[in-house]
């Protein structure tokens, strides 16, 4: 595929998307082998993780399992404000739950280590975080990630649910930004 333009940058192919999904597959193999007989509860971040969540859980073959979201931002154009907001917020009773957070991307940490405390706080029998994408260069907080589908430079991705500025979401493969 061609580079693309979304606003005001160019953006190229970086992951294509059987990669994404050879590992996603690989990912939810393993989450199905450590899970079973633990009823767990998936735990999608929107808006960011909806696709990979979908691909994820509906390869989950356990029948106990459940899948809820919450929604939070910390973006603003293409870098991270430091600050997460949380739009809409966890209803679901989780203690004694094993809860699986299903996040995009962790870059900076921040966001995810706040879902933890937020989850924790709520007496989970375990917290377990599944992450596409990983930047380990971007790394400030550290955060125990369970399932890591794929180690990442610090540039900045669109597609596959990431997004610049509410745009680019609906790409199937993930882009890079030029230069």
């Amino acid at each position: 595929m061609a580079n693309i333009t979304i606003l005001d940058k160019e953006f190229e192919l970086f992951i294509p998307y059987e990669k994404i999904r050879s590992v996603v597959e690989k990912m939810s193999d393993e989450m199905n082998a450590k899970l079973e007989g633990k009823n767990p509860l998936f735990l999608c971040i929107l808006n960011g993780s909806f696709m990979f969540a979908a691909e994820i859980y509906k390869r989950i073959t356990l029948l106990d399992a459940e899948i809820s979201f919450v929604k939070l931002a910390s973006y603003a154009g293409t870098s991270t404000t430091g600050d997460v907001k949380e739009l809409i917020g966890l209803n679901e009773h989780l203690e004694g739950r094993t809860v699986v957070v299903l996040e995009d991307i962790v870059d900076t940490g921040i966001t995810i280590a706040k879902v933890i405390d937020q989850i924790k706080s709520k007496n989970p029998a375990e917290v377990q975080v599944a992450t596409l994408l990983l930047k380990p260069d971007a790394l400030q907080n550290e955060v125990q990630l369970d399932y890591v589908g794929l180690e990442i430079p610090n540039d900045f991705i669109v597609g596959y649910g990431l997004d610049y500025d509410g745009r680019g979401r609906n790409l199937i493969d993930i882009f890079k930004v030029v230069g």
